[in-house]
């Protein structure tokens, strides 16, 4: 008789498991979430065989660490997110909010990968072939090499990669892994095993035609992938595809990525004619000094990722004559907020308890790193003390509660992105090294916030 396992039950959420029956997921806190998993039995033939065997082991120095070769796809801010194109036996998992273009951007780089002379298989378990092909001939993706599936049968749908007969297919794209059904698992399309057994199937097949895959995810109304935490662990790349209800542009980010970083960011527009690639991204965010004489108004360049990109911090301060004043701000925590206005009254001696303070970063933008602390603090001042601020001059730097200015990350391609949008002079952390003096901009050191209100003007 063989070894049998105990028992496990899995959280279909976060992939705890457990070898007691339980309602609520110790680690991830839902409710009914637990599914149970058979127990399998280990022979003791097998095991005496692997053993007789060995090990199978290999060299790391003797194998061969050729990088490989990429499969673009049209679209050059796709394939900068992903770190140079599609690589052919991975698998991209790319999940968003319904309707908010991801079967548009996929079928835009299909159709550019077919146009490319790359056979490209389309299977669609969503919509009906006349959707697809209405929304193909709206986008102009009509190309011969682009081939269509519609159906919930994977099994059927995957047997076109391996046909021996016909076009050898290059490039997969699923849409969507929640509308398709594995015949070898029970369940409706959707449900965890189901969801599970989809996205193994896809994996495998690929890893055996040695083609790029994509997978479309459905996200659940706390912005998660919905499904089992598994759907995010095999798959080698993890793209976000997000955007305001209010906004035409759509932002893609990499939550994961085997074969390149994370840093990048790709923005997109929508338009009729589909989603277009936005080149110039700090133009989004930054109305090239139409307010520049308005007191308040302070700009930053804040790392998106890898990205810079030029912010427009403004800052309203309004007399009030309550003992609460109030504090509300947009684009930077409340928190953070509160506490540079803290760190401007005690150590810089400008009175902000009197006051009403808002602050606003333009074009619904918001910065997670502390790097716009400075200009936080310089807008602020500014606006408390009514004296506008040089349109041409952006500030760079970390605030500490004892009112020192620190250095930021990446300050070198900061100054390299102020320079080549106008402006003329940066004033940053007195700690930053001495780099090139041939950004094409003026920098100035400041120790203290102090310093960096009497370098302002304030």
């Amino acid at each position: 008789m063989g070894k049998e396992d105990p028992v496990r039950y899995v959280c279909d959420n976060c992939g705890f498991s457990t070898i007691t029956r339980t309602g609520k997921c110790p680690s991830c806190g839902q409710w009914g979430t637990f599914e149970v998993i058979q127990p399998t039995v280990i022979q003791p033939m097998l095991m005496q065989t692997a053993a007789a065997q060995g090990p199978r082991v290999e060299v790391v120095s003797a194998l061969s660490v050729t990088p490989p070769k990429r499969l673009s796809s049209g679209i050059g801010e796709l394939d900068r997110v992903l770190g140079g194109g599609f690589v052919p036996g991975g698998v991209v998992l790319i999940g968003g909010q319904p309707g908010i273009g991801k079967s548009t951007l996929l079928l835009q780089a299909g159709g550019l990968v077919a146009a490319g002379g790359t056979p490209v298989l389309y299977v669609s378990g969503e919509e009906s072939s006349a959707q697809v092909a209405l929304r193909a001939s709206r986008l102009g993706m009509t190309s011969e090499k682009l081939l269509l599936y519609c159906g919930g049968d994977l099994e059927d749908a995957l047997s076109n990669l391996l046909r021996p007969s016909g076009q050898k297919i290059g490039f997969l794209i699923l849409d969507s892994v929640q509308a398709v059904r594995a015949p070898s698992e029970t369940g409706w399309p959707g449900t965890t095993n189901q969801v599970r057994a989809v996205a193994r199937s896809v994996v495998d097949v690929a890893r055996v035609a040695d083609v790029p895959a994509v997978l479309v995810g459905h996200i659940t109304k706390d912005g998660k992938l919905a499904g089992p935490m598994l759907l995010e662990h095999i798959v080698d790349t993890v793209l976000t595809f997000s955007g305001e209800g209010y906004s035409s542009y759509r932002m893609l980010r990499a939550v994961k990525n085997r074969y390149g970083n994370t840093d990048e960011l790709g923005i997109f527009e929508m338009r009729e004619n589909g989603l277009v690639a936005v080149e110039d991204k700090s133009g989004l965010y930054w109305n090239r000094g139409g307010t520049a004489l308005v007191p308040g108004v302070a700009m930053t360049v804040a790392m998106e990722g890898a990205t810079p990109l030029i912010a427009e911090l403004q800052t309203l301060a309004s007399p009030t004559a309550f003992p609460y004043p109030k504090r509300t701000s947009r684009g930077i925590e409340l928190n953070r907020f509160q506490l540079l206005a803290a760190v401007l009254e005690k150590r810089a001696g400008i009175a902000c308890s009197g006051y009403d303070l808002y602050l606003n970063i333009a074009g619904g933008f918001s910065i997670q790193d502390p790097s716009a602390d400075l200009a936080a603090c310089v807008s602020l001042g500014s606006a408390l003390r009514d004296v506008p601020l040089r349109g041409d001059c952006c500030y760079l730097g970390e605030v500490g509660l004892a009112g020192e200015v620190r250095p930021v990350s990446r300050l070198a391609a900061r100054l390299r992105e102020a320079a080549r949008l106008g402006l003329k002079r940066a004033i940053v952390s007195g700690r930053e090294r001495r780099g090139k003096e041939d950004e094409g901009i003026e920098v100035e050191r400041a120790d203290s916030l102090t310093e960096a209100l009497k370098l302002g003007g304030i």
